[in-house]
């Protein structure tokens, strides 16, 4: 089996964002956390999800993210084969 992200180490930081309450304070833990670009790619991640799931073409999601073919791909395999975290996060997104 390959490996997983289901870590004692992860549960920590998930439960950590888990008791952030505002996007202010997501701003001051990820910058503490993570560099720029690490956010910004999961944020880009999530932005070609959005486009994906829009029926945006390749094309247009890397024209309008910047993300490279392989990560929409990435992504897209995710969407369609992947544990529906997309899918959870949009539809409470959407309420």
């Amino acid at each position: 089996m390959g490996k997983t992200i289901r870590t004692d180490a992860v549960k920590d930081l998930f439960e950590a964002i888990l008791t952030l309450e505002s996007v202010e304070e997501c701003f001051d833990f990820f910058e503490d956390v993570c560099t720029v670009n690490e956010v910004l790619s999961i944020a880009q991640r999530l932005a070609v999800a959005k486009m994906l799931k829009e029926n945006k073409t390749y094309l247009e999601v890397a024209k309008e993210t910047g993300a490279s073919t392989a990560t929409i791909s990435r992504v897209n395999r995710s969407l369609n084969y992947g544990n529906d975290g997309y899918e959870m996060v949009f539809s409470r997104l959407n309420k």
